[in-house]
């Protein structure tokens, strides 16, 4: 095999890929190598190009025991980590022989399971302390106030506070996981935004004044309908005029805004928008609002009842119904939560 063929084997494989001969020095690698490690690579001894000691044992690997040896290589392309899966592979021929290392990017991976682990640890430490606290205040209850009505009163009260919690955490995540499922479907039933959101007034206008607050729903009495899910839209707006009724101020107006073209959707679109004047939100806060289990005031929102995923369950809902989700906010000046939704 000439040398001219073995660089256009090589450069035919879509991966990075690269060949080091019985002389240890790198005879051919396509263009997706050379971007990889700088392209005066060809010529040089492999440990003067490979440098990390976990690649060097691969090629050293299928060099001396002539087996297929796998590992890892680590870097770091446009401030982004990259981890990659290196298989090095002996190559016998008459002409040409070595070891052939293809590198296959599986950050993509890496993340999908590094994200797993850390809900799997998020929900853990949720659920662990109403848990600890049920825990304890049954042992309490069992032993010290025994008799002690007063204390028993007192107990069960915050032990059915604790139990809502968790039922509020597992349901939020069963309609996170039921969101998910369904999100590459998108909904086609016709649901008129202005009956949904005065329903929503009827139903939080009393919470709204026990909590001191206004709700004010400024959305005229014109139906406006978009494709959408009206079970989903309500959980969706439901979430938001909750969310502002607890953190923003004291008065929350809903709005509705159709338009004939929105350049976010490139169509007839709709926007409901929640507003508040509150304290606001700091910038730094904003582009993490809609992870799971993200809160801006941890404490407050637990003591609120929150579960930090409501707004991952509205992003999911609203990538569902293709729409867009915006956040306005500055502190002092209150937040808007814009849902933008197309129409048919």
């Amino acid at each position: 095999m000439s040398q001219a063929l073995l660089q256009s084997m090589i450069e035919a494989l879509p991966a990075p890929s690269l060949f080091v001969d019985r002389s240890e020095r790198i005879a051919a690698a396509n263009a997706p190598a050379q971007r990889l490690f700088g392209p005066t690579m060809l010529g040089r001894h492999y440990i003067t190009v490979l440098r990390q000691p976990n690649l060097l044992d691969c090629v050293e690997g299928a060099l001396t025991q002539d087996r297929v040896v796998t590992g890892q290589y680590l870097t770091s392309e446009a401030s982004r980590e990259t981890t990659y899966r290196v298989t090095a592979a002996p190559v016998h021929g008459r002409e040409v022989s070595g070891v052939l290392l293809s590198f296959e990017d599986i950050s993509a991976f890496r993340d999908v399971m590094q994200m797993r682990r850390d809900f799997v640890a998020n929900v853990s430490h949720e659920l662990k302390t109403p848990l600890t606290a049920l825990l304890g205040f049954i042992e309490t209850l069992r032993g010290a106030a025994r008799n002690d009505a007063a204390a028993q009163e007192r107990f069960l009260g915050i032990m059915e506070r604790e139990a809502q919690r968790m039922n509020r955490l597992v349901q939020d995540l069963l309609s996170l996981s039921r969101v998910e499922a369904e999100e590459r479907m998108r909904p086609t039933d016709r649901v008129d935004l202005v009956a949904l959101l005065r329903s929503l007034e009827a139903s939080l206008a009393p919470v709204a004044a026990e909590a001191g607050n206004s709700l004010h729903v400024d959305v005229g009495q014109v139906a406006v309908r978009v494709p959408g899910d009206s079970d989903q839209l309500l959980q969706v707006f439901t979430n938001l005029v909750e969310n502002a009724i607890k953190y923003g101020g004291d008065t929350v107006r809903v709005s509705i805004t159709p338009s004939d073209y929105e350049p976010s959707l490139r169509g007839p679109a709709v926007r409901v928008t929640v507003a508040d004047n509150g304290e606001g939100i700091d910038d730094i806060h904003l582009p993490r609002l809609t992870e799971r289990f993200y809160r801006v005031d941890s404490h407050r929102s637990r003591e609120m009842g929150g579960t930090g995923l409501g707004l991952a369950i509205v992003k999911h809902i609203v990538n569902r119904h293709r729409g867009r989700l915006r956040v306005e906010s500055e502190r002092g000046q209150g937040s808007r939560f814009s849902v933008i939704l197309p129409r048919a």
